[in-house]
């Protein structure tokens, strides 16, 4: 029974309460699962930092585990990954519609696409390789957003 439950929760937490399980671009589901934790924790900073390092930490482990659960290395199910990439890319940015869904299109470009190093982190051991390729994307995403809201004369709010 110990075991059941165990295997439950890592289940559900890699595959973010069964969004990995949609038949058709679980990703982008689980990207949009990201947003869906955004709007709910947005306004107070304390909790989308926490929620964000919890869910990273959550994933690494639950990730290492549900590669072994799902015998495939990245398995298209663990969507854990996007939910986290998605926070981050929108970490300390200003709370608007178009910053929203610049973040998610530019996030799901850089997810697909790996720019140079970001392919290279999926190499790593686990649920670290699973995780850090979609922290990197999550990053290029912030820092695109950021040079866009702040520093160009491109505004989005």
């Amino acid at each position: 029974m110990r075991i059941f439950i165990r295997k439950f929760i890592i289940k559900g937490v890699a595959t973010f309460l069964g969004v990995g399980y949609l038949p058709l671009f679980p990703g982008t589901f689980g990207s949009l699962a990201g947003l869906g934790i955004y709007f709910l924790i947005a306004k107070n900073l304390l909790v989308y930092l926490l929620v964000t390092v919890v869910l990273s930490c959550l994933g690494v482990i639950c990730a290492s585990e549900a590669e072994d659960l799902f015998s495939q290395k990245d398995s298209r199910y663990i969507v854990i990954d996007e939910v986290v990439g998605m926070l981050v890319s929108l970490l300390f940015l200003p709370y608007s519609l178009p910053t929203l869904v610049l973040g998610f299109f530019l996030f799901r470009l850089f997810d697909t696409l790996k720019p140079f190093p970001v392919a290279r982190l999926q190499d790593l051991p686990s649920g670290w390789g699973v995780l850090a390729d979609d922290l990197a994307a999550g990053f290029y995403t912030n820092i695109t957003l950021q040079i866009l809201v702040r520093c160009a004369s491109f505004t989005i709010s």
